[in-house]
């Protein structure tokens, strides 16, 4: 674990002389466990929008790092998350999303939990010495809804405020994307690290080699990436057709490590790039649209949803493409391009930063 956790490895650099990261951190077993640890568990994370648990006993099921959750609404005001594992032997208390539940039920036992985490039934249980269900309840984990999206962290993540501090002001409240309704999902498997799909989608110095459709509607010549303190963003002037997007400003936002915000007229797209092993992960799209239900509005979005797929299919090959040379033992850590790849840079440096803790040097 040494030689992933070195300090000569992992001191800062500057944007103006950095290099890539190590491949090392791409393809070593090790680094599934490194980064579930030092990365996943100390973040926050995306599970869904508002909108899909909008009534009471709506829920979502997840896992961050390892560790199964549950996202419900407990009453019309609160979102609640608990640990998705009965407090008997461990069996999930929900397996999968549902809708208007009244209690959480363990399929393995059958106990029982209300929408507040405490345990309120446990079939045959009664006459047990010392057993008082009032006293069991799920543990419970932290919960932010920002722009209508809701966020979890199971771990030492920063304050929630410091996190987004400066996006709702670039936003503005024009955009609406809280009034967003949830339209479909889309899974992709991608046989790559999880850190090879989030340096691709941090610049866009590739899109006019990888994307000539989607370069075709942005001003590369304006494209400009910025980055803050956990997260960055993109944006660039948009000339895409009344029939797609319309003209406007496309923007793309990272938030640190794996939850991106893909924003454009009337639309907003969530990714989560969830680890599946060293060399696997899985990209969830979500799409969100101003509620509209006009022809109009309907042929948009499904132009929008095939427009999406072409762009990822793209993404994925040179994705995985990437993936096979960091494993080749060919690549040595290349330099990166300060006016393209500074959000690139700013994410290997927060790595970087976790990477030191992890190991005990400090931030």
């Amino acid at each position: 674990m040494t030689d992933l956790l070195s300090p000569d490895t992992l001191a800062p650099q500057p944007l103006d002389h950095a290099h890539a990261l190590d491949a090392r951190y791409y393809v070593d077993p090790r680094m599934a466990a490194i980064d579930a640890a030092a990365v996943f568990a100390k973040s926050w994370q995306l599970v869904c929008h508002q909108s899909e648990i909008a009534g009471v006993g709506d829920h979502r099921v997840t896992a961050i790092a390892g560790l199964p959750l549950l996202v419900v609404r407990s009453d019309a005001d609160t979102i609640r998350a608990f640990h998705n594992v009965c407090r008997h032997r461990a069996g999930p208390v929900a397996s999968c999303d549902g809708k208007g539940a009244t209690g959480l039920r363990c399929r393995y036992h059958g106990w029982t939990y209300g929408l507040d985490g405490v345990l309120r039934g446990a079939p045959e249980m009664g006459r047990t010495p010392d057993f008082d269900p009032s006293q069991i309840r799920l543990p419970e984990v932290r919960v932010q809804v920002w722009q209508g999206l809701v966020f979890v962290a199971t771990g030492d993540a920063p304050p929630f405020e410091e996190f987004v501090r400066g996006i709702d002001a670039r936003l503005g409240a024009a955009r609406g994307m809280g009034e967003f309704v949830f339209h479909h999902r889309a899974s992709w498997e991608v046989a790559c690290n999880w850190k090879v799909y989030v340096d691709n989608y941090l610049e866009g110095y590739h899109v006019p080699h990888i994307h000539p459709g989607l370069n075709s509607v942005l001003d590369y010549r304006s494209y400009i990436t910025e980055t803050a303190q956990w997260y960055s963003f993109q944006f660039s002037p948009l000339e895409s057709g009344d029939d797609l997007y319309g003209s406007g400003e496309a923007l793309y936002y990272f938030l640190y490590p794996n939850t991106m915000l893909n924003i454009l007229p009337g639309r907003l797209q969530t990714n989560r790039v969830l680890p599946l092993g060293v060399d696997r992960c899985r990209v969830e799209f979500d799409f969100y649209y101003a509620p509209d239900t006009s022809e109009a509005a309907m042929t948009r979005r499904v132009r929008d949803v095939a427009f999406s797929d072409e762009v990822q299919e793209e993404d994925v090959t040179i994705c995985e493409d990437v993936q096979r040379g960091l494993a080749s033992g060919s690549y040595t850590a290349g330099r990166l391009n300060p006016l393209r790849e500074n959000a690139v840079h700013h994410f290997h440096e927060i790595l970087r930063g976790a990477y030191r803790g992890a190991s005990g040097t400090g931030a």
